[in-house]
Order: structure tokens, then sequence, then C-alpha cells
């Protein structure tokens, strides 16, 4: 099953469109027929009431989603109809006057009407967690932050769920109720074992109102009695229960929590309390919680024992890195299956935001924030999909995936996570590497290769790197004897001959190392369906173009650097079309020495004059950026040619004198120089800053260089005294 978020929230008077962010209202049936290539037979779908009946006397406008709706029956998949997911409804109803749910009760009849066919619904998205963001917590509207309006909110969302149904049953008998909940989980030190107790009770109370199983002996129907509900609201849902088909849960990372009262070990943003206690409230993912029983098999587990309905999963999603999304797709795949086969009716686990979702970082209290890929990358509004995506393919195909980075944990598994102890911050040491697990190879240990192993290990790749000394590029009976030996799944190049100078010159080396080298490299990995990585340059455009640089840019290179990426490219691409190279540009880390930006922190050290060219204009990329991004296209398994620099232009000069004022030294320490008086052997093209056409984006130059500087000051210490 799938699904994509959709929500429509409201704060203040704002409404916030996830379904806008993602472009999905210019594609259309195009998605769907994405959608449909994943070979999912279920999708959770927005037929939502803020969307069709912003007014109380407009008509709604089917015209969209009759279209996707229709496309979705010519391609067999059968739609779950949201009717409002996360939001309190059109402007001219509120929660608390009845409004909401009779309003939602006459346009599930109206939707019903008009698609008649459509057998299941979730009329109301996690009513729960939308009555305390709303009610509670205040972050969406009405904006309130107490237990009364939480409870009304909670109350008039399950009863216009029970409307809704019934009006829609009216016209479909058949129709389906498919809820949804957060699958949440409270624990606690014993002296907080009570604040626990009450939210693990509350966390049942929307499926209690809906089954019609609130009864006063209940803590919750007492506790809502007495912050001031009445009971004839309580004893409304006993003759009125609408038990769900089935009844699935959300499982975040965010979803389980701890209480602990010793503040002093945790950082302040999780600092809160009630009004007995003062504690932390912390993710348990960041706790130690040996002996404790928790996670997703042990909850869902619960929640089969509690509600005794027919179970799903309807959101499974994680924002991290490619191969973490997968792996935590993966461990809730095999959990449902174990949940399954110790008997528990099991429907149903939903890849979730399959073209991802904007402003969760904020919990879409303002417009934009981050954007999380999802099966589809839709940055530039158009669909790419990623590995999850192939994933979802395998899983719908033939029940099983496999690939060696699932050999390694997530990060939420991981021994060197934050942990916050009762004594301290503990950053453990990572397991060592599985010796049977196929590795990624990395050739060069240079700035490039060093950092590939860095970011691997953060990333839990397992993964060999080999220095320029262990291997010979251009032997091709020594580079089929490793991959014999190491049976490696990809296989990174980050060799150079870097010198763009000397490479007029010794141009034979710069040719072996930079073409030959490649080309090999490329074949080999051909023959065995190894995917292969590797890297050219700037330098193969002649810089008359007016504007950035993109992948489908012709190349002219003006010099023998250039050429011998050029050739590379071209040859690589002819013997490996599944190749993968990456142009990129201007290279900066703080543990190399042999960059522009680390070399004029030198020169400004020593109280050197810096000398720049001010008419070249390039696009200078931070080392761990290209990194990671690359590793991205590699796990997606991209091929071709893509463009990776971060975002942003600037001349050598420039570039000296935002470095100058950052180290706290003066931008006149800086001369700006034609780039004829500098001395090269190499002819430059004037401008070659990149772009990418196919949805690269990294963080912007600035932000870059003070992430550089944030390291540097470890790096360099007790050198860099003037940082």
């Amino acid at each position: 099953m799938g699904g994509i978020e959709c929500t429509i929230n409201r704060v203040g008077n704002q409404y916030f469109d996830q379904s806008e962010y993602s472009g999905h209202y210019k594609r259309g049936t195009e998605d769907i027929d994405l959608l449909a290539s994943l070979g999912i037979k279920m999708l959770r779908y927005p037929v939502l009431w803020e969307k069709h009946l912003p007014r109380k006397d407009s008509v709604p406008d089917w015209s969209f989603v009759e279209k996707t709706l229709t496309r979705m029956r010519e391609l067999d998949i059968t739609p779950i109809a949201g009717l409002v997911h996360h939001g309190s409804g059109p402007s001219y109803v509120n929660f608390f006057d009845g409004s909401f749910e009779n309003g939602l009760a006459d346009y599930a009849r109206t939707v019903a009407e008009k698609f008649p066919w459509i057998q299941y619904y979730t009329p109301v998205n996690e009513p729960l967690t939308t009555a305390r963001f709303c009610g509670l917590y205040g972050h969406w509207y009405p904006h309130t932050k107490a237990y009364l309006p939480f409870f009304r909110i909670l109350i008039s969302e399950c009863k216009a769920t029970i409307l809704a149904m019934r009006a829609i049953r009216e016209i479909n008998p058949d129709a389906r109720l498919i809820q949804t909940e957060d699958l949440g989980k409270c624990h606690a030190t014993p002296a907080l074992q009570y604040q626990a107790d009450f939210e693990n009770e509350r966390r049942w109370l929307s499926y209690e109102l809906l089954c019609g199983t609130l009864t006063p002996d209940k803590v919750m129907y007492q506790y809502m009695l007495k912050v001031g509900i009445k009971e004839e609201e309580l004893k409304w849902f006993h003759a009125n229960n609408c038990r769900p088909d089935v009844a699935g849960f959300n499982y975040y990372l965010t979803s389980e929590r701890y209480l602990d009262e010793d503040l002093g070990n945790y950082p302040r943003q999780y600092h809160g309390g009630n009004r007995k206690h003062r504690y932390a409230d912390i993710h348990t993912v960041h706790v130690s919680m040996e002996g404790k029983e928790c996670g997703p098999y042990t909850l869902l587990k619960e929640a089969w024992e509690r509600l005794q309905l027919p179970l799903a999963i309807t959101e499974c999603h994680l924002h991290s890195t490619r191969e973490d999304q997968i792996r935590w797709f993966h461990s809730m795949w095999e959990t449902v299956n174990k949940v399954k086969a110790e008997g528990v009716d099991f429907r149903a686990i939903t890849a979730w935001a399959l073209f991802g979702l904007t402003g969760w970082n904020r919990l879409c209290t303002e417009p934009g924030g981050v954007y999380e890929p999802g099966a589809f990358n839709v940055s530039t509004g158009t669909p790419r999909p990623t590995a999850l995506a192939r994933y979802l393919q395998e899983l719908t195909m033939h029940k099983a995936y496999y690939h060696p980075i699932l050999e390694k944990e997530g990060w939420w598994l991981r021994e060197n996570r934050q942990i916050y102890s009762t004594a301290k911050l503990a950053q453990m040491e990572m397991k060592a590497p599985i010796a049977q697990c196929r590795p990624l190879l990395v050739l060069g240990d240079g700035a490039l290769g060093s950092a590939f192993s860095k970011i691997c290990e953060e990333r839990n790749i397992h993964h060999r790197l080999l220095g320029r000394h262990e291997f010979d590029i251009t032997n091709r009976q020594a580079i089929e004897q490793l991959v014999k030996e190491l049976n490696p799944w990809a296989i990174v190049n980050a060799t150079e001959y870097a010198d763009v100078d000397k490479a007029e010159e010794e141009y034979e080396t710069c040719l072996q190392v930079n073409t030959y080298g490649p080309i090999l490299l490329a074949r080999i990995c051909h023959w065995h369906a190894i995917r292969f990585l590797t890297f050219s340059t700037d330098l193969v455009f002649d810089g008359k173009k007016s504007g950035p640089y993109v992948e489908s840019d012709p190349v002219a290179p003006l010099n023998m650097y250039g050429r011998c990426k050029s050739v590379a490219e071209e040859v690589v691409l002819t013997k490996n079309p599944h190749a993968l190279v990456v142009r990129t540009s201007g290279l900066f880390a703080p543990w190399d020495k042999h960059n522009f930006v680390s070399s004029t922190l030198r020169d400004l050290e020593r109280g050197k004059q810096i000398i720049a060219a001010n008419d070249v204009v390039v696009s200078p990329t931070y080392i761990p950026d290209l990194v990671h991004a690359s590793l991205d296209l590699i796990v997606d398994g991209e091929e071709r040619i893509y463009h990776i620099a971060n975002k942003g232009s600037v001349t050598c000069a420039e570039l000296a004198r935002r470095v100058a004022e950052m180290a706290g030294y003066q931008r006149y320490v800086v001369k700006g120089v034609p780039s004829h008086t500098m001395q090269w052997e190499a002819e430059r093209p004037r401008y070659s800053v990149l772009k990418s056409e196919k949805g690269i984006y990294l963080p912007s130059l600035n932000d870059a260089l003070e992430r550089y500087f944030e390291e540097a000051v470890v790096v360099y210490q007790p050198s860099m005294t003037t940082i």
C-alpha cells in the first residue's frame, strides 16, 4: 500500500497544502502512473474537504480528482479516500459548535454521491494527533493549549468520522472505515510512571470513542468529565459507535518517548513538565532502553491485544539518508511479517510520503521548510525515483529484496548514536564491519577518498579504502584481482592527477590517471555488474556561456586537464552506459591542505598578501556535501552525468575575501588581479559555474564555508588562533 503526504493544515488564517508543495496538482495523472510503476495496489489518496469546498457557498470542482481517481481505476489501484488530513476543515466551520462534524458529514455524502464506487475511507486522519497539535500544544488552528479544548476537538473529530461514515454508507452500504492514528507510547522513570501511565491511556482515546468502548471505569472517561466534558457527550459514542474495519497505525522515531526528572542530563530543548514535576521528554531513540519493552513490534502486539481489530501500518517514512530510508522500511517490513506470523490479523504496510513532504521540520507552522524526499524526489518539479522506489518495486514483485547496505544497522540502532544516559552523553564505539558484507570500494586516499571513507563510516556503509600505493589504476590484471578478492557492489574512483598547470607538460601522466584509469575501471565494472562512480570537472567547459553550465551543455575544454577529463567522460559512458560521472568544481575541506580555501588560510596566518583572480567565476564545492550527494546517487542507482556543486558563484578573489573575513582578517589583505597576470600555464575558463538540471541541490556556499570553519577550528588548532 502507498500514500502521498497531503496535509492541509491551518495556522492562523493561512492554509498550508502539501500537495501544492509537492507539485501533485500540476502533474496529476502522471503521478498516478509513477505510483503504479511501484506495483502498489492500494493508495491513500486525498479528496480533501478544504480543497474542494473552501467556501460555504462554493461548488466543488472535481475535475482534477476525477481524472486521478479514474486513472487509478484504469490501473487497478484501489483508493482510500482521505477527507480531512491533519486539518480543522474550511474556515467556515469550527470544532466547538457542531459545524465541523455536521459539515464533514455533508461533504462525505457529496463525495460518495460523486464517486459511489469508492469503498475505503479515512474521514479524519490521526484525530488524536491532530487534536494534540490544535488543542493541547497550540501549533495549529485554533491554537489552544489546554485539556478541555483538546478533548472537545477530539470528540468533534471522532463524531465527524462516525457521521461521515453514516452518510457515506447511505450511498454505499459496503463502504469501509480505515482509521489511522499514531502508534505512540510513553516510558518513564519510576517517579514519573504516573505521567506515562496517563499518556499511555490517552493514546487509545480516538479508538475508544469510535468503538464505543470508553466506559465509566476507564481513566480517561473520568478525567474528561473532570475537565468539563459532559457525560452525555461520551455516552453518544456508546449508542453511535463505528468500529473501524482496519486500525491503521503510524510509527515514527518520534512516536515513543521517555520521561526523566533529571533535567541536567538532557538538552534544554527536551525540558518540559506538568503541574507536579519538571522533567525531560525525549525520544527513546536517544535513550538507553535496555531491559524495557519498546519498538514497533511490542506496540503492534499491544494494539492487537487491546483493540482486536485488523491492523495496518498506514504511514512508514523516515527523513534520513537513502540507505537509512530503505533500512527503516525494511525493518518495519520484517516487523509486520513477524507479527502476522504470530497470528495477528495484519493487512498492509504503507510506503508513505511517496513524493516526499515539506515543512515537517517546523511542524508545518510556517510556509515552506525542509523538503524530505520519498520514493520519488520532486525537488525539480519532475519526480526522480530514488533507491526506495526500486526497493518497493522489488518487494511488490518478489516479496523480497537484498542489498549489501541492509547488512548494516540504521542510525537509530547504532551504538554510536547520541545516547543521553543518567551520567553523561554517551558516544559508544561502532561495531566492527561485517566480514561477509560486500563493500563499497573507494580508490584513492586523497582528500576526496578520505572523505568518502569518513562519511561511509558515519552512514554505516561498509566500505574499503585503498590508497594509490596499494593498486595501479591502469593495471587491468591488478584491478581484476582486486574485484575478485573484495567483490564490491560499487566502486568509487577518487584518484586524480590534480595539478592543472603541470598537466600541460606532464600530459602523459595526466592522461594515464585521469583518462585511461577511469575507462579501465568503467569497463571492468560493466563486465561484473558493479556500480561505478568517477569524477570530472567544470574545466571541460570553455567559459563562454553567460549562465551556469548544466549537464546537457556541450563540452569544449581549454586545457590538457580538461581534455583528459572530457575524453574520460565520453569513453566511460560508452564502455559502461550505467556509469555515474559527477562533475564538480573547486573542492575544499578543512582536513585537506591542498585546496584554495585552506591555502588562503595558511597564507593569512603567515602574513602574506593574498593575490587571486578577480575575473574567474566558479562554484566552489564543500567535499562533505559532495560526498553525501554522490553516495545518494550511487545508492539510487543513478547513471550518466550529474553536476554537484554548492549553490552560488564567486570569483576567486571574492572567495578569498570571504575566507579572510570569516577568519578575522580585513578584506583588503586580498588583492584581486586579472587572470592573465597569474602566470598560469594552463588556460582557465573565465566562467565555469555548475548547476544541475537533474535536481541535485547542495546548501549555499556561505553555509558550506560556515561549516568549514566550524570543523577547521578543530583541525587547525592551535595554529589557527585567529579564527
